[in-house]
């Protein structure tokens, strides 16, 4: 009875573990930033850019000027971005940090 006991709990580790090292791998992937306008691009923030959360990453073409199109949910290292130039839709990724 003592090595069921010790096989199950060794299982159950494992498995706990096993959950763990997922949520932390999960956890250190990149995040998309997500545009909350539509337009030409006029600013982009440069690759490898480190960033803090609210960091305008990029800016679109307006009547009133350029405007905040996307800016950083947490902070981090810019990774992606789209370039100048390029036309983009709200709700589009358009850049992506790694935490």
């Amino acid at each position: 009875m003592l090595k069921t006991l010790r096989k199950r709990y060794i299982v159950v580790l494992a498995l706990v573990m096993l959950v763990l090292a997922t949520g932390v791998a999960f956890a250190a992937g990149t995040q998309g930033q997500v545009s909350s306008m539509s337009g030409q691009v006029v600013y982009a923030i440069a690759t490898g850019t480190k960033v803090s959360e609210g960091t305008v990453l990029v800016k679109v073409k307006t009547l009133a000027g350029a405007t905040a199109a996307a800016r950083a949910n947490c902070s981090g290292t810019v990774v992606s971005v789209v370039s100048n130039g390029s036309n983009i839709s709200a709700g589009q990724t358009v850049a992506q940090i790694q935490p």
